[in-house]
């Protein structure tokens, strides 16, 4: 199956992070503060905010933890989590904060 996103809206598949110490010990996550969230994108809309900001497909961007809209898609037998993320004209509106060059 293929998810092709329409509008001003982008696919991205989310990069885990997890916090590591120096010596290499896992910190779990912590509700202290609201880490934003990386990923690349996958699939992109035609939408014309889209090109306004030159997104493509391969370019990494910085996201709200809890914004776009979870998508599950069996991609030969095995199911890959993405986001469906918005991309508006203003900050309140756009799910995607950052392009990471």
């Amino acid at each position: 199956m293929q998810v092709k996103p329409i509008g001003n809206r982008i696919l991205v598949a989310p990069i885990k992070e997890e916090e590591v110490t120096k010596s290499g010990i896992v910190l779990a996550a912590t509700s202290e503060k609201e880490k934003k969230a990386r990923g690349k994108i996958v699939a992109v809309g035609t939408g014309e905010e889209i090109a306004k900001l030159g997104l493509k497909v391969g370019d990494e961007v910085v996201f709200g933890k809890y914004s776009g809209d979870e998508v599950e898609v069996d991609e030969n037998g095995t199911k890959v989590e993405y986001k469906v993320l918005y991309v508006g004209h203003e900050k309140d509106e756009s799910d995607v904060l950052a392009i990471i060059e």
